[in-house]
């Protein structure tokens, strides 16, 4: 069987001349290098950059699961937190009405979790689709993992009235009903 260099030169693609340089080339480099050297080496870093181009790929995709595992693990710590805390609220008579974004929601609470409400106490957080009341120390828990599902949580803070305020003396309850 011929070479594939002596079947070009039959069917007329190449010339004598292309084939004789290119034998001369391939001869030349050949004796340049130690025998197999070039070879081997090429080998080597190829599969070194295959090695390495995998561990970076391998790292990124770990570290990746490694969020996904966190966040769902964060998730699954506040529903534990709301479910085992959760104000449950039997005798619900007034209806409180919160906002959750740009809504306007309604939960029925009885008076007693209604002051809490109004004082900072206690705060809404929301499960899912449902809202649910919880102690303002789980809700400070609830926030450091994620904010967004504290939903209504009045801080504390008492407003210091100005000296010179006319109204000072006149208080703005905050439980209105309307």
């Amino acid at each position: 069987m011929a070479s594939l260099q002596d079947q070009f030169l039959k069917a007329g693609l190449v010339d004598k001349k292309r084939v004789k340089k290119v034998k001369q080339d391939k001869r030349k480099q050949k004796k340049k290098l130690p025998k197999g050297q070039v070879e081997i080496d090429l080998n080597k870093e190829q599969v070194k950059q295959a090695l390495a181009e995998r561990a970076e790929k391998d790292r990124a995709i770990n570290k990746d699961n490694q969020l996904k595992a966190q966040k769902k693990a964060i998730q699954a710590q506040i529903v534990q937190l709301i479910q085992a805390h959760a104000i449950e609220n039997h005798k619900a008579d007034f209806a409180y009405q919160f906002t959750d974004g740009t809504l306007i929601q309604k939960i029925y609470v009885d008076e007693l979790v209604k002051k809490q409400l109004s004082r900072g106490s206690v705060a809404i957080a929301k499960l899912a689709d449902s809202y649910k009341v919880v102690p303002g120390i789980v809700a400070e828990k609830i926030s450091q993992r994620d904010e967004s599902i504290i939903v209504l949580f009045n801080d504390n803070i008492n407003t210091e009235t100005d000296e010179d305020d006319p109204y000072a003396d006149y208080q703005i309850p905050d439980d209105l009903m309307w």
